[in-house]
């Protein structure tokens, strides 16, 4: 039989790992990339039917791994789900749109270039000063004018990787950073207070695309209507009473969406965060990999030979992918995620995966990690899945984890060792590290 996710309400979601919001890989550009010369005039061709120009809005949570180890995964997807409410809200009434799936604690909002760039800050001070009254998690905020490819959902190119990287990197919970684009939008005279500071390689932003980078210190605020809905549940997909508001990318299925609002506006009652994780957690184990890639001479370039190792790599996964116990949760940008039922299967996958990737000229950085997970189909028909081990898989392959090399968690080691075929560890040494404040041992082979 093939691999079915466990029974019971199942649901989607991620917190605090490095990916793209974006809902998966656009083919179809991939395929007429495949079949031109690959220079940089067919890149610019193929893109600019889906150049777009305005403002990208980018949060990210700030302070989740250390929540993450006093509360539970549920606990923690509730917290960081109100400061979307409040951002979707108050970015929408600024003239914003949100952009891709926020299954994870980031969220992506585009505004077009004609919006006004002081009504968008202004409404984004609002969003931070509800958040501060009404939520526990912080989170920080960028901002960059520039021109972006909207493919599959998402925002794509060099400025938009860059707005995602200060955004994500070098903003604090409770700020709001804007490039310097943005500040040259604002007329003179203009009421809000800046502050200059650093951008994430220096004064210029990496690779000078973003330029000097700027808080905003304060400023007038918007007056957002319905506001106090957005940060206490009601109206929204599954809430008592729903009115059916208009509400940012949820992509979680209605029956456990209604369970998550329960337990926000529950907080602290251990009982319940303790029956709905017996409700929907599963124990699976989660690989992760993270491919590389060759600088090209144009940012078009590199981002289509990039969609193309990208497509090769979901090729040659789901081409290794047992046909029981494992699925394809996502393949976006250079991220490539796979869920399983049990730790040797995985393993051996991921081995496997590595030596067809290599096969393509493609290196990767592998993390494969053990223990409960929320997984489930996104609305979209995809799927997506949550909990520690993909957080632990993604430190161990992004953050820590050499090129070409495998890195397993304790939990999986060990229950490999305990299997009969004991071959997947040979050549895995243990490797300890501090990452986030916390020290951790895992396997690298």
């Amino acid at each position: 039989m093939a691999y079915e996710p466990p029974a019971g309400p199942l649901t989607p979601g991620g917190f605090d790992t490095s990916r793209d919001v974006a809902a998966g890989l656009p083919l179809s550009l991939v395929e007429q990339w495949r079949a031109s010369a690959g220079t940089a005039d067919d890149a610019r061709r193929l893109l600019s039917p889906h150049e777009i120009r305005g403002y990208s809005v980018v949060s990210d949570s700030a302070g989740l791994t250390r929540l993450s180890q006093r509360l539970g995964l549920l606990e923690v997807l509730a917290l960081i789900d109100r400061p979307k409410r409040i951002l979707h809200a108050c970015a929408r009434s600024a003239g914003g749109r949100a952009v891709g799936v926020w299954a994870a604690d980031n969220a992506q909002l585009f505004h077009p270039e004609a919006a006004d760039p002081s009504t968008l800050l202004s409404a984004l001070l609002t969003a931070q000063d509800e958040i501060r009254r009404h939520c526990v998690v912080r989170i920080g905020i960028g901002v960059h004018l520039g021109s972006f490819y909207e493919l599959s959902g998402g925002l794509y190119g060099a400025e938009a990787d860059a707005a995602e990287e200060f955004a994500e990197n070098d903003t604090e919970g409770g700020e709001i950073a804007v490039t310097q684009a943005v500040v040259d939008r604002l007329p003179d005279g203009h009421p809000f207070v800046l502050r200059r500071k650093d951008g994430p390689d220096g004064p210029d932003g990496p690779d000078g695309l973003v330029g000097p980078v700027h808080q905003v210190v304060d400023g007038p605020r918007l007056d957002v209507p319905r506001l106090g809905e957005a940060w206490s549940g009601e109206g929204w997909p599954g809430a008592s009473g729903s009115a059916g508001q208009e509400h940012y990318p949820i992509p979680y299925s209605a029956a456990f969406y209604a369970d998550l609002l329960l337990l926000d506006a529950r907080p602290g009652d251990a009982e319940l965060a303790e029956r709905l994780a017996a409700g929907h957690l599963r124990d699976r184990t989660v690989v992760l990999v993270e491919r590389s890639a060759a600088p090209a001479d144009t940012p078009e370039v590199e981002l289509l030979r990039g969609l193309s190792l990208s497509a090769a790599m979901r090729e040659a996964g789901l081409r290794l992918l047992p046909s029981e116990g494992a699925v394809e949760i996502k393949v976006a940008g250079p991220l490539g995620i796979y869920l399983f039922e049990e730790p040797a299967p995985a393993v051996r996958f991921a081995l496997r995966l590595r030596t067809g990737l290599a096969e393509r000229e493609i290196v990767a950085r592998i993390g494969v990690a053990a223990g409960p997970v929320l997984a489930g189909r996104t609305p979209g028909g995809g799927w997506d899945v949550a909990g520690a081990p993909v957080n632990l898989a993604s430190k161990m392959a992004q953050d820590l984890g050499s090129p070409g090399r495998v890195h397993l968690s304790e939990a999986v080691r060990d229950a490999v060792a305990g299997h009969a075929d004991r071959a997947d560890l040979a050549g895995f040494e243990p490797v300890r590290r501090t990452v986030s404040g916390v020290e951790m041992t895992y396997y690298e082979g």
